[in-house]
Protein backbone atom coordinates (compact mmCIF):
# COMPACT_ATOMS: atom_id res chain seq x y z
CA UNK A 1 0.00 0.00 0.00
CA UNK A 2 1.39 3.45 -0.89
CA UNK A 3 1.58 6.30 1.57
CA UNK A 4 -1.38 7.94 -0.18
CA UNK A 5 -3.40 4.73 0.06
CA UNK A 6 -2.42 4.28 3.71
CA UNK A 7 -3.44 7.85 4.46
CA UNK A 8 -6.78 7.38 2.69
CA UNK A 9 -7.38 4.17 4.63
CA UNK A 10 -6.58 5.93 7.91
CA UNK A 11 -8.89 8.86 7.11
CA UNK A 12 -11.70 6.44 6.19
CA UNK A 13 -11.13 4.40 9.37
CA UNK A 14 -11.32 7.54 11.52
CA UNK A 15 -14.61 8.43 9.85
CA UNK A 16 -15.94 4.94 10.51
CA UNK A 17 -14.81 4.92 14.15
CA UNK A 18 -16.16 8.35 15.05
CA UNK A 19 -19.45 7.54 13.32
CA UNK A 20 -19.93 4.83 15.95
CA UNK A 21 -19.92 7.70 18.46
CA UNK A 22 -22.87 9.21 16.57
CA UNK A 23 -20.70 11.83 14.96
CA UNK A 24 -21.03 12.41 11.24
CA UNK A 25 -18.59 10.30 9.23
CA UNK A 26 -17.18 13.45 7.64
CA UNK A 27 -16.24 14.73 11.11
CA UNK A 28 -14.10 11.65 11.69
CA UNK A 29 -12.61 11.92 8.22
CA UNK A 30 -11.71 15.58 8.80
CA UNK A 31 -10.13 14.65 12.13
CA UNK A 32 -8.15 11.86 10.50
CA UNK A 33 -6.93 14.22 7.79
CA UNK A 34 -5.94 16.84 10.37
CA UNK A 35 -4.03 14.25 12.40
CA UNK A 36 -1.85 13.27 9.44
CA UNK A 37 -1.33 16.83 8.20
CA UNK A 38 2.05 18.28 9.13
CA UNK A 39 0.76 21.87 8.93
CA UNK A 40 -2.56 23.62 9.54
CA UNK A 41 -4.97 23.19 6.63
CA UNK A 42 -7.58 25.51 5.08
CA UNK A 43 -11.21 24.48 4.86
CA UNK A 44 -10.91 24.55 1.06
CA UNK A 45 -7.92 22.19 1.13
CA UNK A 46 -9.72 19.85 3.54
CA UNK A 47 -12.77 19.81 1.30
CA UNK A 48 -10.68 19.04 -1.76
CA UNK A 49 -8.66 16.33 -0.02
CA UNK A 50 -11.80 14.65 1.30
CA UNK A 51 -14.02 15.31 -1.71
CA UNK A 52 -16.49 17.02 0.64
CA UNK A 53 -18.29 20.34 0.49
CA UNK A 54 -16.91 23.34 2.32
CA UNK A 55 -20.15 23.43 4.35
CA UNK A 56 -19.75 19.83 5.50
CA UNK A 57 -16.09 20.44 6.37
CA UNK A 58 -16.95 23.66 8.23
CA UNK A 59 -19.61 21.84 10.29
CA UNK A 60 -17.14 19.03 11.02
CA UNK A 61 -14.49 21.49 12.14
CA UNK A 62 -16.95 23.20 14.51
CA UNK A 63 -17.77 19.80 16.03
CA UNK A 64 -14.09 18.94 16.43
CA UNK A 65 -13.40 22.33 18.04
CA UNK A 66 -16.30 21.75 20.46
CA UNK A 67 -14.70 18.43 21.46
CA UNK A 68 -11.31 20.10 21.88
CA UNK A 69 -9.84 17.99 19.09
CA UNK A 70 -9.06 20.83 16.69
CA UNK A 71 -8.42 24.53 16.75
CA UNK A 72 -8.90 27.23 14.18
CA UNK A 73 -6.23 29.77 13.34
CA UNK A 74 -7.46 33.10 11.95
CA UNK A 75 -5.46 34.56 9.08
CA UNK A 76 -4.68 38.28 9.52
CA UNK A 77 -6.48 40.43 6.95
CA UNK A 78 -8.60 37.52 5.74
CA UNK A 79 -11.78 35.71 6.66
CA UNK A 80 -10.05 32.40 5.95
CA UNK A 81 -9.20 30.05 8.75
CA UNK A 82 -6.61 27.35 9.02
CA UNK A 83 -7.37 24.28 11.11
CA UNK A 84 -5.11 21.90 12.99
CA UNK A 85 -5.62 18.91 15.23
CA UNK A 86 -4.89 19.51 18.88
CA UNK A 87 -3.78 17.17 21.58
CA UNK A 88 -4.18 13.55 20.93
CA UNK A 89 -5.46 10.71 23.08
CA UNK A 90 -5.30 12.85 26.19
CA UNK A 91 -7.39 15.58 24.59
CA UNK A 92 -9.89 13.04 23.30
CA UNK A 93 -10.22 11.39 26.70
CA UNK A 94 -10.57 14.76 28.44
CA UNK A 95 -13.33 15.74 26.00
CA UNK A 96 -15.04 12.40 26.57
CA UNK A 97 -14.86 12.94 30.32
CA UNK A 98 -16.54 16.34 30.05
CA UNK A 99 -19.42 14.83 28.13
CA UNK A 100 -19.61 11.91 30.56
CA UNK A 101 -19.72 14.31 33.53
CA UNK A 102 -22.72 16.00 31.91
CA UNK A 103 -24.33 12.58 31.51
CA UNK A 104 -23.65 11.78 35.18
CA UNK A 105 -25.20 15.09 36.21
CA UNK A 106 -28.37 14.29 34.27
CA UNK A 107 -28.47 10.82 35.85
CA UNK A 108 -28.10 12.26 39.36
CA UNK A 109 -30.88 14.76 38.66
CA UNK A 110 -33.02 11.95 37.26
CA UNK A 111 -32.69 10.01 40.47
CA UNK A 112 -34.87 12.66 42.11
CA UNK A 113 -37.69 12.02 39.66
CA UNK A 114 -37.61 8.23 40.03
CA UNK A 115 -40.84 6.66 41.26
CA UNK A 116 -39.40 4.20 43.73
CA UNK A 117 -36.22 3.12 45.48
CA UNK A 118 -35.42 0.38 42.99
CA UNK A 119 -35.53 2.81 40.09
CA UNK A 120 -33.37 5.26 42.04
CA UNK A 121 -30.90 2.45 42.74
CA UNK A 122 -30.74 1.50 39.05
CA UNK A 123 -30.03 5.07 37.99
CA UNK A 124 -27.51 5.43 40.84
CA UNK A 125 -25.64 2.30 39.73
CA UNK A 126 -25.33 3.66 36.20
CA UNK A 127 -24.05 6.99 37.51
CA UNK A 128 -21.54 5.24 39.77
CA UNK A 129 -20.27 3.14 36.87
CA UNK A 130 -19.60 6.22 34.74
CA UNK A 131 -18.08 8.06 37.71
CA UNK A 132 -15.64 5.16 38.12
CA UNK A 133 -14.84 5.35 34.38
CA UNK A 134 -14.07 9.07 34.63
CA UNK A 135 -12.04 8.61 37.82
CA UNK A 136 -9.93 5.84 36.24
CA UNK A 137 -9.37 7.92 33.11
CA UNK A 138 -8.42 10.99 35.17
CA UNK A 139 -5.93 8.89 37.13
CA UNK A 140 -4.41 7.64 33.89
CA UNK A 141 -4.17 11.18 32.50
CA UNK A 142 -2.47 12.44 35.68
CA UNK A 143 0.04 9.59 35.41
CA UNK A 144 0.86 10.47 31.79
CA UNK A 145 1.36 14.14 32.67
CA UNK A 146 3.63 13.40 35.63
Amino acid sequence: MTDENEQAAFVTAMGDILSTWNLPRVTGRVYGRLLISADPVSLDDLGAALNSSKGAVSTAVRELVSWGLARTIPQPGSRRLLVEATGGFEQLLAASHERTRSFISVLRTGMNSAHDASTQDRIGEIAEFFEAYVDAGDKMLRGRRA
